[in-house]
């Protein structure tokens, strides 16, 4: 069975750590195909090789997979001369059992060449780095409870129960009791002088709450979770002054963007879905396409005139949980919530034809359409 051949001068990449693999396809005005094969140093003196081994047999479409960090460097060199499609792997994956470096990297070219591989949406150079900014203060959030959360079981198994009478437990007035019981252990104190006015419990409960034995090892982990928790809030809050610069020359979009319910309440939050998306909609065909590419449609899986599942991908692992944040805090106050239903009515029409569907991905169905809408 012969396919179409799209591509008469194109190479397949098979990036690694160390080693790329590549395999330039030409095809002549007879249908035969010459296959040339080359391996490149992943160091940038080897992708510059690469680059000129491209221009020298005329080749400027490269088609790599998306093998975990390593295709960046590639695709930073390339794509000054080269138009470059990133794969999913899922779609480029050979037949087991014949396998090796030089055939997968034949294999894509083989691919690319058909017009059988589906791109990956690559966003601009300076959206990258924004993203990648956003993704890592999202670690650093996470670091962040993670650590207040074994500070907390400090406290707990030494029968401390300062979150029965705070809301937060490092607080200003709850962070000064903590530090007085470490500065002078097993000391009998007044909580009075720590409490802020506004403490909805009062000071003989306060009191109570602190009757407690702090042990010297417990003591020891608790200072330094304290001591590691100040430390991930000044790196927070560095990544954050880096972030609202490289976001500056976007905030056009972001002004529109905040106009959305639920995008208004924190800055960054229209920060991070420029991050992810970009602020260019002409690369999605439509609003559809967007919510498909973030994996908030439902998947085509049908046999047999049955439906065997409509579960939403796995796609946008940073996008969805931070919609969800967002939808679940529109629907909070009474105000925000006859918003929130409006959005959704109108996204589910937009999308589907009607007005049912699930919840909360519905609503962030209605985010994706009125980000898509306001034509960033």
């Amino acid at each position: 069975m012969a396919f179409k051949i799209l591509r008469k001068n194109c190479c397949g990449l098979d990036v690694h750590k160390t080693w790329i693999f590549a395999c330039i396809g030409i095809t002549d005005a007879n249908g035969r195909t010459e296959y040339k094969q080359a391996r490149f140093s992943s160091f940038s003196n080897g992708l510059r090789d690469l680059a000129d081994w491209l221009a020298k047999h005329g080749c400027s479409d490269v088609c790599m997979e998306s093998t975990g960090k390593y295709w960046i460097p590639v695709l930073n060199i390339l794509e000054k001369t080269c138009w470059v499609t990133l794969a999913h792997p899922k779609y480029t994956k050979p037949q087991k059992g014949n396998k090796t470096d030089r055939k997968d990297a034949k294999w894509i070219c083989d691919l690319y060449m058909c017009g059988m591989v589906k791109p990956s949406f690559i966003p601009p150079a300076d959206i990258r780095q924004l993203r990648d900014l956003m993704r890592y203060r999202t670690k650093l959030t996470n670091m962040l409870t993670s650590e207040k959360n074994r500070a907390l079981n400090c406290l707990t198994v030494s029968n401390l129960k300062l979150d029965d009478v705070f809301s937060n437990v490092f607080g200003k007035s709850s962070r000064s009791i903590v530090q007085h019981i470490l500065e002078h252990p097993g000391e009998q104190f007044d909580v009075a002088p720590f409490l802020d006015r506004r403490c909805k419990h009062s000071v003989e409960e306060v009191q109570a709450a602190v009757d407690g034995a702090l042990s010297r090892e417990q003591a020891a982990k608790l200072r330094e979770c304290l001591l590691h928790i100040d430390q991930l809030n000044e790196h927070r809050k560095t990544i954050e002054t880096e972030i609202l610069r490289l976001a500056q020359p976007y905030s056009h979009q972001l002004e529109l963007l905040r106009t959305v319910p639920g995008f208004s309440a924190a800055p960054l939050t229209a920060v991070a879905l420029i991050s992810e998306i970009g602020a260019d909609m002409s690369v999605f065909p439509s609003a559809k396409h967007l919510v498909s590419w973030a994996g908030c449609c439902p998947r085509n899986d049908q046999s047999n005139n049955k439906v065997k599942s409509t579960r939403i991908s796995r796609a946008g692992c940073y996008l969805k949980p931070l919609l969800v944040q967002i939808a679940n805090a529109v629907i909070q106050p009474c105000f925000a919530l006859y918003w929130f239903w409006n959005l959704f009515s109108w996204g589910c029409y937009e999308f589907f034809g009607d007005s049912s569907g699930n919840g909360i991905v519905g609503a962030l169905r209605s985010f994706f359409g009125g980000a898509f809408s306001r034509n960033l």
